[in-house]
Parts: structure tokens; C-alpha cells; sequence
């Protein structure tokens, strides 16, 4: 009889995933500074950070782009999505990668658009999570921006205007 509860409890404990080892997951809507959808990402966490995947179009073509996470979940074309707020920054560092006390949790490197305006990419950033602490992202925005960021201007790289916005959800 021994034997069959601790087979039962190994069985209990094998089974499939639990709630803490499922990867949490988000997704996110962008829409262009008309206020029209143009492309989506999925963010999914691990236990170093959240890897974004996206599709964007209607972008600047053949160029480089700023890529963040900005402080507040909100995209209003109306004001350009400046209702994004800042980058997004828990640990009061500065901007960039190239910054002496840099970089902070929003900063992510540059996209490069193709030639038809559509950036796909896959980028993991180390400093943010999915519903966890001050690094939980989820309720915040990824923004793409105009213009390349340069890795040191302070507050936020000068990338220029705010081209698509996505609020992220839980997925």
C-alpha cells in the first residue's frame, strides 16, 4: 500500500504544468499615429525577462527606428501618443545604452524597417517582466518612434516622433 500512494503523489507532482511554471504571456495592439491598427506584438516572460515579438507596418522605410517601453498603458493619436507618457524607467536611471548610469528598464535597441515599411523582429529585454514587481510591464506601452535612438540623449535618445503605440495586456 506504500508503494501506490508515493507512485500517486509522484504522479500528482509530474503532472502537467503548473500555473508558476507556465510562461506568462501578453499581447499588444499598435496603431499608427492616425489612430489606425497597423501591427501587433506577443510578449512572453521568462525567468530572465520578456522576449517581444512584432509585426509594425506603415513605417519609415529602409531606416532605423527607436523602439521602448513607455511609462503609461495609453495611445491616443490625437496627442501623437505623447499620452504614453516617459520611457519607462522603475530604477531612475538614465536613457541609453551609452549613458554613464544607463540603460533603463524601456530601453530597447533599434529596428531596422525593410523597404515595404514593416519591421518584424524578435527582441528580449532583460530589465522587464510579465506581472511581476516594479519591472511588470503589463498596463504599460511599447512605442516605435520615427528616427533611430542614439543610445545617450537624455531623457529619451532623440528618436524623434511616436509612429505606433500598443498597449500591453495580459494574454
Amino acid at each position: 500500500m506504500k508503494w501506490i500512494v508515493n507512485t500517486m503523489a509522484g504522479l500528482v507532482l509530474a503532472g502537467g504544468p503548473t500555473a508558476a511554471q507556465e510562461a506568462a504571456t501578453a499581447k499588444a495592439e499598435f496603431v499608427n499615429m492616425a489612430g489606425e491598427r497597423n501591427g501587433s506584438a506577443t510578449l512572453t516572460g521568462t525567468k530572465d525577462g520578456v522576449l517581444i515579438e512584432l509585426e509594425v507596418t506603415g513605417l519609415p522605410a529602409g531606416q532605423w527606428v527607436g523602439f521602448h517601453v513607455h511609462e503609461t498603458g495609453k495611445c491616443d493619436a490625437a496627442d501623437k501618443h505623447e499620452s504614453a507618457g516617459a520611457h519607462f524607467n522603475p530604477g531612475g536611471k538614465e536613457h541609453g545604452y551609452q549613458a554613464a548610469n544607463g540603460p533603463h528598464a524601456g530601453d530597447m535597441p533599434n529596428l531596422y524597417v525593410g523597404a515595404d515599411g514593416t519591421v518584424r523582429a524578435q527582441v528580449f529585454n532583460s530589465a522587464i517582466r510579465l506581472g511581476e514587481g516594479d519591472s511588470d510591464v503589463i498596463g504599460r506601452a511599447l512605442m516605435i518612434h520615427g528616427g533611430a535612438d542614439d543610445y545617450q540623449s537624455q531623457p529619451s535618445g532623440k528618436a524623434g516622433d511616436r509612429y505606433a503605440c500598443a498597449v500591453i495586456v495580459k494574454g
